[in-house]
């Protein structure tokens, strides 16, 4: 094949994101929003555009038709390419049967033609809901220079938190030796971001294999990942120091979208050397009135503040009515908070309606209960939706 690309990027974006409750009752976990103006799947596509890698194949499941219809073509993020570019790839039928992915790796041994369409000599393996910012091109020297047959990245967790993830047990020169799933003990803290760079014939070679394993979970961690270590294949733990945060929980997700805040926030998206791109629609400029007040947040264009917000991260063409009060909380776009209103330690998804005096979340100062409020729901006057509250349906109260 004359045209080829070095690296080809496999982006797992079908999961259904349960944990997310009501936010992803309608849409995939990729694509809800996040900071104000982005959606989640934004992170890891500008991560690929920054690190070089053109050719990105996006594996989509539950609920992806606001996710397919966001990614288009691809053109926000510069992957709009006549060879390479982005691909949406949904499960499809085959000449024998029709098949849901049923693992992270049988989904993209589904879509291995896919790859080999483009004959690369590596394959990079992403999960779409992670925010953080990451060179994948460093990641791929490292991979080249160990000579590994997979590189995977890992993040130093504190020692009490081991237990949540998969832990890369490895030499002084980074080299796995072991890898242990969640354990009760952990021996290290090196933490599986679920970031893996395959040479390309070993990926092949070891999908083939795991599909023919009717015992077989297909599944990376549970099942690749092992096998390899167990056939004596090297394995290399690349070591990221950055911001990460898997956000597949209401907490992490209100947290990450909190990271952005202050005069020194722990995330940074206004990074001229590493942009997020995004797809956003056209809306007019934020508007604070007088009277208004604004501390500490980010309010993005549409935004129409006539009351007070506080800690707070406003999606696209938000509206706060006199005498509102929006704190510590997440607001997703086309949303209406009333006069008198009160909104504290709450995610607010899109389309929502909160009427005049009603409380959405916690009266105190602070809460360690999240409230939820899902897409297209309208909150009564004078309604108070409880702390911790998980909110689907219209509510008058």
């Amino acid at each position: 094949m004359l045209n080829k690309k070095e690296c080809v990027a496999m982006l797992l974006a079908g999961g259904q994101g349960s944990r997310l409750y009501a936010l992803t009752n309608k849409i995939a976990k990729p694509a809800v929003p996040f900071g104000a103006k982005y959606r989640i799947i934004d992170f890891p596509l500008s991560n690929c555009i920054n690190s070089n890698i053109d050719t990105v194949g996006v594996l989509t499941q539950y609920q992806p038709l606001v996710l397919n219809d966001y990614i288009g073509n691809g053109q926000p993020w510069d992957l709009d390419r006549a060879f390479g570019g982005v691909h949406i790839l949904p499960p499809y039928q085959g000449k024998l049967k029709t098949d849901w992915y049923r693992g992270t790796a049988n989904a993209i041994y589904q879509n291995v033609d896919f790859i080999k369409r483009y004959n690369p000599e590596y394959v990079i393996i992403l999960s779409g809901d992670h925010i953080y910012k990451m060179d994948y091109g460093k990641m791929l020297a490292f991979h080249r220079e160990k000579k590994a047959d997979i590189t995977i990245a890992v993040i130093d967790v504190p020692i009490k938190e081991a237990s949540r993830f998969g832990i890369m047990n490895t030499k002084a020169d980074h080299e796995i030796y072991e890898f242990e799933e969640k354990p009760k003990k952990p021996k290290s803290t090196n933490a599986s971001m679920g970031i893996y760079i395959f040479s390309s014939e070993e990926l092949y070679k070891y999908l083939e294999e795991d599909d023919q394993d009717a015992t077989s979970s297909n599944d990376f961690g549970k099942n690749i990942i092992p096998k390899m270590l167990a056939d004596g294949k090297k394995l290399y733990a690349y070591p990221f120091s950055g911001y990460w945060k898997d956000v597949g929980t209401i907490d992490s997700l209100w947290e990450a979208n909190m990271d952005l805040l202050g005069q020194e926030p722990l995330f940074e998206t206004f990074d001229p050397d590493w942009k997020i791109y995004s797809r956003n629609d056209p809306f007019p400029p934020q508007f604070i009135a007088s009277g208004a007040f604004v501390k500490n947040s980010l309010i993005t264009v549409g935004c129409h503040i006539e009351g007070r917000v506080v800690n707070s991260l406003l999606s696209n063409n938000v509206k706060v009515g006199k005498g509102a009060l929006v704190e510590d909380s997440v607001i997703f776009s086309n949303t209406v908070i009333e006069e008198g209103a009160s909104v504290r330690y709450s995610i607010i998804d899109e389309d929502v309606i909160i009427r005049k005096n009603s409380i959405v979340g916690t009266t105190e100062p602070t809460s360690d209960k999240i409230t939820v409020v899902s897409s297209q729901v309208t909150i009564g006057e004078g309604a108070h939706v409880m702390p911790g509250s998980i909110l689907e349906k219209d509510f008058e109260g």
